[in-house]
Protein backbone atom coordinates (compact mmCIF):
# COMPACT_ATOMS: atom_id res chain seq x y z
CA UNK A 1 0.00 0.00 0.00
CA UNK A 2 2.94 2.51 0.89
CA UNK A 3 4.05 1.66 -2.81
CA UNK A 4 1.11 2.72 -4.55
CA UNK A 5 0.97 5.68 -2.65
CA UNK A 6 4.47 7.09 -3.27
CA UNK A 7 3.63 5.61 -6.77
CA UNK A 8 0.39 8.04 -6.99
CA UNK A 9 1.87 11.02 -5.17
CA UNK A 10 4.84 10.78 -7.94
CA UNK A 11 2.93 10.46 -11.09
CA UNK A 12 -0.84 11.46 -10.23
CA UNK A 13 -0.56 14.39 -7.57
CA UNK A 14 1.81 16.66 -10.08
CA UNK A 15 -1.37 16.09 -12.90
CA UNK A 16 -4.14 16.88 -10.07
CA UNK A 17 -1.74 19.70 -8.62
CA UNK A 18 -1.81 21.42 -12.67
CA UNK A 19 -5.60 20.69 -13.26
CA UNK A 20 -6.73 22.34 -10.00
CA UNK A 21 -4.99 25.74 -10.86
CA UNK A 22 -5.51 26.10 -14.51
CA UNK A 23 -6.69 29.48 -14.74
CA UNK A 24 -9.47 28.15 -17.47
CA UNK A 25 -10.99 25.99 -15.48
CA UNK A 26 -10.70 27.55 -12.37
CA UNK A 27 -12.40 30.56 -14.01
CA UNK A 28 -15.25 27.98 -15.03
CA UNK A 29 -15.88 26.64 -11.84
CA UNK A 30 -16.01 30.20 -10.48
CA UNK A 31 -18.79 30.59 -13.09
CA UNK A 32 -21.05 27.94 -12.44
CA UNK A 33 -20.55 29.15 -8.48
CA UNK A 34 -20.96 33.35 -9.39
CA UNK A 35 -24.65 32.43 -11.10
CA UNK A 36 -25.56 30.07 -7.71
CA UNK A 37 -27.65 33.25 -6.37
CA UNK A 38 -29.69 33.66 -9.37
CA UNK A 39 -29.78 29.83 -9.77
CA UNK A 40 -30.87 28.49 -6.33
CA UNK A 41 -33.35 31.76 -6.04
CA UNK A 42 -34.94 29.80 -9.55
CA UNK A 43 -34.71 26.58 -7.55
CA UNK A 44 -36.39 27.81 -4.34
CA UNK A 45 -39.27 28.48 -6.26
CA UNK A 46 -39.76 25.83 -8.50
CA UNK A 47 -39.30 23.67 -5.32
CA UNK A 48 -41.67 25.78 -3.36
CA UNK A 49 -44.19 25.18 -6.63
CA UNK A 50 -43.88 21.39 -6.56
CA UNK A 51 -44.40 21.37 -2.79
CA UNK A 52 -47.79 23.24 -2.96
CA UNK A 53 -48.79 22.44 -6.74
CA UNK A 54 -47.28 19.40 -7.78
CA UNK A 55 -46.43 17.19 -4.41
CA UNK A 56 -50.54 16.86 -3.34
CA UNK A 57 -51.77 15.68 -6.82
CA UNK A 58 -49.88 12.43 -5.70
CA UNK A 59 -52.13 12.12 -2.33
CA UNK A 60 -55.35 13.88 -3.11
CA UNK A 61 -57.62 12.88 -5.59
CA UNK A 62 -58.89 16.43 -8.03
CA UNK A 63 -55.90 18.73 -6.15
CA UNK A 64 -55.71 21.75 -8.43
CA UNK A 65 -53.49 24.65 -6.51
CA UNK A 66 -53.66 27.15 -9.42
CA UNK A 67 -57.81 27.50 -8.52
CA UNK A 68 -56.86 27.86 -4.51
CA UNK A 69 -56.57 31.29 -3.45
CA UNK A 70 -53.02 32.26 -1.53
CA UNK A 71 -51.61 29.08 -3.19
CA UNK A 72 -52.74 30.27 -6.46
CA UNK A 73 -50.66 33.85 -5.66
CA UNK A 74 -48.13 32.10 -4.77
CA UNK A 75 -47.77 29.97 -7.46
CA UNK A 76 -47.39 33.26 -9.86
CA UNK A 77 -45.13 34.68 -7.85
CA UNK A 78 -42.84 31.61 -7.84
CA UNK A 79 -43.53 31.75 -11.54
CA UNK A 80 -42.24 35.50 -11.92
CA UNK A 81 -38.94 34.37 -10.03
CA UNK A 82 -38.02 31.62 -12.67
CA UNK A 83 -39.12 33.90 -15.19
CA UNK A 84 -36.17 36.38 -14.01
CA UNK A 85 -33.35 32.96 -13.00
CA UNK A 86 -33.70 29.82 -14.36
CA UNK A 87 -35.67 30.82 -16.98
CA UNK A 88 -32.36 32.72 -18.60
CA UNK A 89 -29.73 31.06 -16.86
CA UNK A 90 -27.36 31.04 -19.67
CA UNK A 91 -27.72 34.90 -19.55
CA UNK A 92 -26.53 34.74 -16.46
CA UNK A 93 -23.92 32.21 -16.88
CA UNK A 94 -22.58 34.44 -19.70
CA UNK A 95 -21.66 37.23 -18.21
CA UNK A 96 -20.52 35.08 -14.87
CA UNK A 97 -18.10 32.93 -17.57
CA UNK A 98 -16.54 36.07 -19.10
CA UNK A 99 -16.26 38.06 -15.71
CA UNK A 100 -14.31 35.09 -14.35
CA UNK A 101 -12.64 34.28 -17.25
CA UNK A 102 -11.03 37.93 -17.64
CA UNK A 103 -10.19 38.39 -14.23
CA UNK A 104 -7.60 35.26 -14.76
CA UNK A 105 -6.22 37.36 -17.24
CA UNK A 106 -5.92 40.18 -14.30
CA UNK A 107 -8.24 42.57 -17.30
CA UNK A 108 -11.43 44.91 -16.65
CA UNK A 109 -13.36 42.03 -15.73
CA UNK A 110 -16.90 43.52 -15.94
CA UNK A 111 -15.81 44.87 -19.84
CA UNK A 112 -14.76 40.79 -19.71
CA UNK A 113 -18.52 40.40 -18.60
CA UNK A 114 -20.32 42.19 -21.08
CA UNK A 115 -18.15 40.68 -23.76
CA UNK A 116 -19.12 37.40 -23.54
CA UNK A 117 -22.59 38.52 -22.75
CA UNK A 118 -22.83 40.31 -26.32
CA UNK A 119 -20.76 37.51 -27.83
CA UNK A 120 -23.78 35.15 -26.95
CA UNK A 121 -26.88 37.14 -27.38
CA UNK A 122 -25.46 37.77 -31.03
CA UNK A 123 -25.75 34.17 -32.11
CA UNK A 124 -29.30 33.67 -30.63
CA UNK A 125 -32.75 33.67 -32.54
CA UNK A 126 -34.00 36.99 -33.03
CA UNK A 127 -37.31 36.22 -35.20
CA UNK A 128 -39.71 33.23 -35.79
CA UNK A 129 -42.11 31.79 -38.53
CA UNK A 130 -44.48 29.26 -38.17
CA UNK A 131 -46.73 27.90 -41.16
CA UNK A 132 -50.13 25.55 -41.13
CA UNK A 133 -51.21 23.84 -44.10
CA UNK A 134 -55.01 24.66 -44.19
CA UNK A 135 -57.96 25.84 -47.03
CA UNK A 136 -58.18 29.27 -45.78
CA UNK A 137 -61.37 31.11 -47.71
CA UNK A 138 -60.12 34.07 -49.63
CA UNK A 139 -62.23 36.76 -47.09
CA UNK A 140 -60.40 35.31 -44.43
CA UNK A 141 -56.94 35.72 -46.50
CA UNK A 142 -57.68 39.32 -47.27
CA UNK A 143 -58.63 40.02 -43.88
CA UNK A 144 -55.45 38.36 -42.57
CA UNK A 145 -53.57 40.23 -45.13
CA UNK A 146 -54.72 43.69 -44.41
CA UNK A 147 -53.08 43.62 -40.85
CA UNK A 148 -50.14 41.51 -41.33
CA UNK A 149 -48.04 44.86 -40.85
CA UNK A 150 -48.96 44.82 -37.23
CA UNK A 151 -49.91 41.06 -36.04
CA UNK A 152 -47.01 39.29 -38.49
CA UNK A 153 -49.96 37.43 -39.74
CA UNK A 154 -50.17 36.01 -43.26
CA UNK A 155 -52.53 34.41 -45.15
CA UNK A 156 -53.06 32.19 -48.59
CA UNK A 157 -55.99 30.21 -49.75
CA UNK A 158 -53.78 27.18 -48.79
CA UNK A 159 -52.06 27.97 -45.70
CA UNK A 160 -51.41 30.19 -42.67
CA UNK A 161 -48.05 31.85 -41.99
CA UNK A 162 -46.90 33.86 -38.64
CA UNK A 163 -43.63 35.01 -37.85
CA UNK A 164 -42.34 38.00 -36.16
CA UNK A 165 -38.49 39.89 -34.84
CA UNK A 166 -37.63 40.87 -32.20
CA UNK A 167 -38.36 37.92 -30.06
CA UNK A 168 -36.00 35.65 -27.95
CA UNK A 169 -36.21 31.89 -28.18
CA UNK A 170 -36.01 30.71 -24.62
CA UNK A 171 -34.70 27.40 -25.35
CA UNK A 172 -31.59 29.58 -26.89
CA UNK A 173 -31.25 31.66 -22.99
CA UNK A 174 -31.51 28.80 -20.33
CA UNK A 175 -29.21 25.95 -19.34
CA UNK A 176 -29.38 24.90 -23.10
CA UNK A 177 -27.02 27.34 -23.98
CA UNK A 178 -24.25 26.83 -21.90
CA UNK A 179 -21.93 24.75 -24.11
CA UNK A 180 -22.11 27.41 -26.71
CA UNK A 181 -21.06 29.86 -23.81
CA UNK A 182 -18.34 28.43 -23.01
CA UNK A 183 -17.37 28.06 -26.56
CA UNK A 184 -17.86 31.52 -27.91
CA UNK A 185 -17.83 33.73 -24.35
CA UNK A 186 -14.10 31.84 -23.92
CA UNK A 187 -13.09 32.81 -27.93
CA UNK A 188 -14.26 36.73 -27.35
CA UNK A 189 -13.46 37.10 -24.32
CA UNK A 190 -9.87 35.52 -24.72
CA UNK A 191 -9.17 37.72 -27.59
CA UNK A 192 -10.61 40.70 -25.70
CA UNK A 193 -7.99 39.67 -22.70
CA UNK A 194 -5.42 39.40 -24.66
CA UNK A 195 -5.44 42.73 -26.97
CA UNK A 196 -5.45 44.18 -23.69
CA UNK A 197 -2.44 42.71 -22.72
CA UNK A 198 -0.74 44.03 -25.39
CA UNK A 199 -2.10 47.39 -24.93
CA UNK A 200 -3.73 47.51 -28.31
CA UNK A 201 -6.09 50.11 -26.46
CA UNK A 202 -7.29 53.47 -26.75
CA UNK A 203 -5.32 56.10 -24.80
CA UNK A 204 -6.87 58.25 -22.66
CA UNK A 205 -5.14 61.96 -21.24
CA UNK A 206 -4.53 61.78 -17.73
CA UNK A 207 -6.70 63.88 -16.85
CA UNK A 208 -9.85 61.78 -17.56
CA UNK A 209 -11.56 59.71 -14.67
CA UNK A 210 -10.17 56.77 -14.17
CA UNK A 211 -13.67 54.80 -14.88
CA UNK A 212 -13.92 56.94 -17.67
CA UNK A 213 -10.42 56.05 -19.46
CA UNK A 214 -10.36 52.48 -18.13
CA UNK A 215 -14.04 51.74 -19.93
CA UNK A 216 -12.12 53.75 -23.27
CA UNK A 217 -9.30 51.43 -23.14
CA UNK A 218 -11.89 47.64 -23.11
CA UNK A 219 -13.59 49.81 -26.62
CA UNK A 220 -11.49 48.77 -29.59
CA UNK A 221 -10.49 44.96 -27.97
CA UNK A 222 -14.44 44.34 -27.04
CA UNK A 223 -15.46 45.47 -30.58
CA UNK A 224 -12.50 43.06 -32.31
CA UNK A 225 -13.39 40.11 -30.13
CA UNK A 226 -17.44 40.73 -31.09
CA UNK A 227 -16.31 41.25 -34.90
CA UNK A 228 -14.58 38.06 -35.11
CA UNK A 229 -17.56 36.27 -33.40
CA UNK A 230 -19.92 38.08 -35.84
CA UNK A 231 -18.04 36.91 -38.46
CA UNK A 232 -17.89 33.34 -37.49
CA UNK A 233 -21.61 33.84 -36.90
CA UNK A 234 -22.03 35.13 -40.55
CA UNK A 235 -19.84 32.13 -41.92
CA UNK A 236 -21.76 29.32 -40.31
CA UNK A 237 -25.07 30.47 -41.39
CA UNK A 238 -23.93 30.70 -44.90
CA UNK A 239 -22.61 27.33 -45.02
CA UNK A 240 -25.11 25.44 -42.99
CA UNK A 241 -27.91 27.75 -45.03
CA UNK A 242 -29.47 29.84 -42.31
CA UNK A 243 -28.42 27.19 -39.54
CA UNK A 244 -27.37 29.26 -36.35
CA UNK A 245 -24.31 28.43 -34.59
CA UNK A 246 -25.54 27.69 -30.89
CA UNK A 247 -28.44 25.25 -32.69
CA UNK A 248 -25.47 23.32 -34.11
CA UNK A 249 -23.33 23.46 -31.03
CA UNK A 250 -26.60 21.84 -29.26
CA UNK A 251 -27.09 19.42 -31.99
CA UNK A 252 -23.41 17.77 -32.42
CA UNK A 253 -21.18 19.12 -29.24
CA UNK A 254 -24.31 19.07 -26.56
CA UNK A 255 -26.62 16.30 -26.74
CA UNK A 256 -23.48 13.74 -27.63
CA UNK A 257 -22.33 14.95 -24.58
CA UNK A 258 -25.12 14.62 -21.92
CA UNK A 259 -26.10 11.19 -23.66
CA UNK A 260 -23.05 10.31 -22.70
CA UNK A 261 -23.22 11.14 -19.05
CA UNK A 262 -25.86 8.90 -19.03
CA UNK A 263 -23.90 5.93 -19.19
CA UNK A 264 -22.98 4.19 -16.11
CA UNK A 265 -19.26 4.13 -17.09
CA UNK A 266 -19.06 8.05 -17.30
CA UNK A 267 -20.45 8.07 -13.88
CA UNK A 268 -17.59 5.74 -12.60
CA UNK A 269 -14.92 7.75 -14.38
CA UNK A 270 -16.02 11.26 -12.74
CA UNK A 271 -16.34 10.00 -9.28
CA UNK A 272 -13.23 7.89 -9.33
CA UNK A 273 -11.64 11.43 -10.45
CA UNK A 274 -13.13 13.04 -7.64
CA UNK A 275 -12.07 10.25 -4.80
CA UNK A 276 -8.41 10.59 -6.01
CA UNK A 277 -8.15 14.10 -6.02
CA UNK A 278 -9.37 14.50 -2.47
CA UNK A 279 -6.87 12.08 -1.42
CA UNK A 280 -4.39 14.09 -2.44
CA UNK A 281 -5.65 16.69 -0.34
CA UNK A 282 -6.86 18.66 -3.44
CA UNK A 283 -10.56 19.13 -3.61
CA UNK A 284 -12.20 17.10 -5.72
CA UNK A 285 -15.70 18.45 -6.26
CA UNK A 286 -14.38 22.00 -7.00
CA UNK A 287 -11.40 20.35 -9.64
CA UNK A 288 -14.33 18.36 -11.41
CA UNK A 289 -17.06 21.34 -10.90
CA UNK A 290 -16.24 22.50 -15.03
CA UNK A 291 -17.00 18.60 -16.07
CA UNK A 292 -20.02 17.88 -13.30
CA UNK A 293 -22.02 21.60 -13.72
CA UNK A 294 -21.23 21.91 -17.40
CA UNK A 295 -22.41 18.24 -17.93
CA UNK A 296 -24.72 17.18 -15.63
CA UNK A 297 -25.51 20.36 -13.82
CA UNK A 298 -26.96 21.14 -17.51
CA UNK A 299 -29.16 17.94 -17.60
CA UNK A 300 -30.35 19.16 -14.31
CA UNK A 301 -31.53 22.50 -15.28
CA UNK A 302 -33.22 20.99 -18.16
CA UNK A 303 -35.05 18.53 -15.37
CA UNK A 304 -35.91 21.46 -13.28
CA UNK A 305 -37.74 23.48 -16.23
CA UNK A 306 -39.58 21.07 -17.43
CA UNK A 307 -40.62 19.58 -14.24
CA UNK A 308 -41.70 23.46 -13.93
CA UNK A 309 -43.61 24.09 -17.24
CA UNK A 310 -44.11 20.00 -18.53
CA UNK A 311 -43.57 18.71 -22.02
CA UNK A 312 -45.21 18.17 -24.48
CA UNK A 313 -48.56 18.45 -23.08
CA UNK A 314 -47.84 16.21 -19.63
CA UNK A 315 -46.41 17.50 -16.35
CA UNK A 316 -44.43 16.60 -13.03
CA UNK A 317 -43.05 13.29 -13.14
CA UNK A 318 -44.58 12.33 -16.37
CA UNK A 319 -43.21 15.19 -18.39
CA UNK A 320 -39.95 14.08 -17.10
CA UNK A 321 -40.23 10.63 -18.31
CA UNK A 322 -41.41 11.56 -21.81
CA UNK A 323 -38.66 14.09 -22.05
CA UNK A 324 -36.19 11.31 -21.57
CA UNK A 325 -37.37 9.11 -23.73
CA UNK A 326 -37.11 12.30 -26.54
CA UNK A 327 -33.35 12.83 -24.83
CA UNK A 328 -34.63 15.91 -23.26
CA UNK A 329 -34.57 14.92 -19.46
CA UNK A 330 -32.04 12.50 -17.46
CA UNK A 331 -32.17 9.92 -15.15
CA UNK A 332 -28.93 11.22 -13.48
CA UNK A 333 -27.80 14.73 -12.90
CA UNK A 334 -25.49 16.69 -10.85
CA UNK A 335 -27.88 16.63 -7.58
CA UNK A 336 -27.51 12.71 -7.85
CA UNK A 337 -24.65 12.54 -6.81
CA UNK A 338 -24.98 14.77 -3.67
CA UNK A 339 -28.41 12.50 -3.07
CA UNK A 340 -26.67 9.09 -3.45
CA UNK A 341 -22.84 9.36 -3.03
CA UNK A 342 -21.97 12.39 -1.09
CA UNK A 343 -23.90 12.58 2.38
CA UNK A 344 -21.60 14.51 4.68
CA UNK A 345 -19.67 14.96 1.78
CA UNK A 346 -17.50 13.20 -1.10
CA UNK A 347 -17.12 10.03 -0.06
CA UNK A 348 -19.67 9.39 2.04
CA UNK A 349 -18.00 10.53 5.49
CA UNK A 350 -21.36 10.66 7.11
CA UNK A 351 -21.27 6.69 7.59
CA UNK A 352 -17.29 7.00 8.00
CA UNK A 353 -18.30 9.12 11.13
CA UNK A 354 -21.05 6.05 12.28
CA UNK A 355 -18.83 3.64 11.91
CA UNK A 356 -16.22 5.28 14.18
CA UNK A 357 -18.42 5.94 16.71
CA UNK A 358 -19.56 1.81 16.79
CA UNK A 359 -15.92 0.33 16.45
CA UNK A 360 -12.89 2.82 16.35
CA UNK A 361 -11.21 2.17 19.87
CA UNK A 362 -8.72 5.19 19.18
CA UNK A 363 -9.19 8.09 20.90
CA UNK A 364 -8.14 10.13 18.22
CA UNK A 365 -10.46 8.77 15.71
CA UNK A 366 -13.36 9.43 18.25
CA UNK A 367 -12.35 12.94 19.23
CA UNK A 368 -11.95 14.05 15.54
CA UNK A 369 -15.73 11.99 14.79
CA UNK A 370 -17.16 14.70 17.70
CA UNK A 371 -16.05 17.30 16.48
CA UNK A 372 -16.72 16.45 12.55
CA UNK A 373 -20.25 15.19 13.15
CA UNK A 374 -22.35 18.62 13.42
CA UNK A 375 -20.30 19.77 10.15
CA UNK A 376 -20.90 16.33 8.39
CA UNK A 377 -24.35 16.45 8.99
CA UNK A 378 -24.65 19.75 6.54
CA UNK A 379 -22.47 17.75 4.17
CA UNK A 380 -19.41 19.68 5.07
CA UNK A 381 -16.48 17.05 5.65
CA UNK A 382 -13.26 19.11 5.56
CA UNK A 383 -12.65 18.21 9.29
CA UNK A 384 -12.55 14.68 8.84
CA UNK A 385 -10.89 14.63 5.56
CA UNK A 386 -7.71 16.74 7.00
CA UNK A 387 -8.43 16.00 10.86
CA UNK A 388 -8.24 12.02 10.86
CA UNK A 389 -7.44 12.28 8.10
CA UNK A 390 -8.26 10.70 4.83
CA UNK A 391 -5.97 12.58 2.90
CA UNK A 392 -3.00 10.35 2.34
CA UNK A 393 -4.22 8.02 4.27
CA UNK A 394 -3.44 4.48 2.97
CA UNK A 395 -5.89 2.52 4.98
CA UNK A 396 -8.72 4.27 3.60
CA UNK A 397 -8.53 4.99 0.59
CA UNK A 398 -10.24 1.83 -0.48
CA UNK A 399 -13.13 2.96 1.30
CA UNK A 400 -13.38 6.15 0.41
CA UNK A 401 -13.25 4.65 -3.02
CA UNK A 402 -15.10 2.14 -3.45
CA UNK A 403 -18.16 3.23 -1.61
CA UNK A 404 -18.60 6.36 -3.64
CA UNK A 405 -18.86 3.86 -6.63
CA UNK A 406 -21.04 1.57 -5.15
CA UNK A 407 -23.58 3.81 -3.97
CA UNK A 408 -23.23 5.45 -7.39
CA UNK A 409 -24.64 2.05 -8.86
CA UNK A 410 -27.26 1.87 -6.35
CA UNK A 411 -28.79 5.17 -6.99
CA UNK A 412 -28.24 4.92 -10.41
CA UNK A 413 -29.85 1.90 -11.45
CA UNK A 414 -32.79 2.51 -9.13
CA UNK A 415 -33.15 5.44 -11.06
CA UNK A 416 -33.21 4.19 -14.23
CA UNK A 417 -35.10 1.22 -13.23
CA UNK A 418 -37.95 3.56 -12.20
CA UNK A 419 -38.02 2.40 -8.66
CA UNK A 420 -37.09 6.53 -7.35
CA UNK A 421 -38.04 9.55 -9.47
CA UNK A 422 -34.99 10.92 -11.14
CA UNK A 423 -33.85 14.67 -9.15
CA UNK A 424 -35.71 17.16 -10.50
CA UNK A 425 -35.40 19.85 -7.82
CA UNK A 426 -31.95 21.87 -7.42
CA UNK A 427 -31.09 21.67 -3.61
CA UNK A 428 -28.84 23.88 -2.13
CA UNK A 429 -25.94 20.70 -1.19
CA UNK A 430 -25.87 21.86 3.11
CA UNK A 431 -29.23 20.39 3.14
CA UNK A 432 -28.89 17.24 5.31
CA UNK A 433 -28.94 13.91 3.68
CA UNK A 434 -32.31 12.24 3.14
CA UNK A 435 -34.12 15.56 3.75
CA UNK A 436 -32.12 16.36 0.56
CA UNK A 437 -33.03 13.00 -1.50
CA UNK A 438 -36.81 13.99 -0.99
CA UNK A 439 -36.74 17.50 -1.55
CA UNK A 440 -34.32 16.77 -4.54
CA UNK A 441 -37.09 14.21 -5.92
CA UNK A 442 -40.21 14.99 -4.31
CA UNK A 443 -40.18 11.12 -3.81
CA UNK A 444 -41.04 8.92 -0.70
CA UNK A 445 -38.80 6.25 -2.37
CA UNK A 446 -35.98 8.37 -2.83
CA UNK A 447 -34.96 8.45 1.29
CA UNK A 448 -35.22 4.72 1.57
CA UNK A 449 -32.82 4.92 -1.80
CA UNK A 450 -30.06 6.95 0.14
CA UNK A 451 -30.81 5.05 3.21
CA UNK A 452 -29.65 1.80 1.68
CA UNK A 453 -26.91 3.64 -0.16
CA UNK A 454 -25.64 4.73 3.33
CA UNK A 455 -26.10 1.33 5.08
CA UNK A 456 -24.16 -0.21 2.30
CA UNK A 457 -21.23 2.18 2.38
CA UNK A 458 -21.38 1.87 6.37
CA UNK A 459 -20.53 -1.47 6.03
CA UNK A 460 -17.43 -0.77 3.76
CA UNK A 461 -16.11 1.84 5.39
CA UNK A 462 -16.52 -0.74 9.24
CA UNK A 463 -13.64 -2.80 8.10
CA UNK A 464 -11.22 -0.57 8.20
CA UNK A 465 -11.97 1.39 10.89
CA UNK A 466 -11.51 -1.86 12.91
CA UNK A 467 -8.21 -2.57 10.88
CA UNK A 468 -7.43 1.19 12.05
CA UNK A 469 -7.52 0.00 16.09
CA UNK A 470 -4.36 -2.03 15.43
CA UNK A 471 -2.90 1.16 14.18
CA UNK A 472 -1.16 3.15 17.31
CA UNK A 473 -1.78 6.89 17.31
CA UNK A 474 0.84 8.45 15.22
CA UNK A 475 2.15 5.75 13.13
Amino acid sequence: MDGLTAWMEKHILPVAAKIGAQKHLVALRDAFIGTMPATMAGAVAVMINAIIRDLPTQFIDGYDGNSIPVIREIIGVNGYVWNGTLAVAGLIFAFSWGYNLARAYKVNDLAGGIVALAAFLQGVAFSYTNTLATEVPQSVVDTINAGSADTGWSATVDGLTVGGWGWLKLGHLDANAYFTIMIIGALATIIYAKLMLANITIKMPDSVPPAVSKAFAAILPAAIALYVVAIINFIVGKLSDGQLLIDLIQKFIAEPFLNLSQGFGALVIVQLFIQIFWFFGIHGTNVMAPVLEGIWGVAQLSNVNIYQNGYDGLKGLDAIYAAIEDGKAYYWVRGSFDVYTMFGGSGGTMVLLLAIFFFSKRADYLTVAKLSIGPGIFNINEPVMFGLPIVLNAIMVIPFIVAPLVTTAIGYFATTAHLVAPVTQQVVWVVPPILMSFLATMDWRAPIVTIVCMVVAFFIWVPFVISANKIQEGE
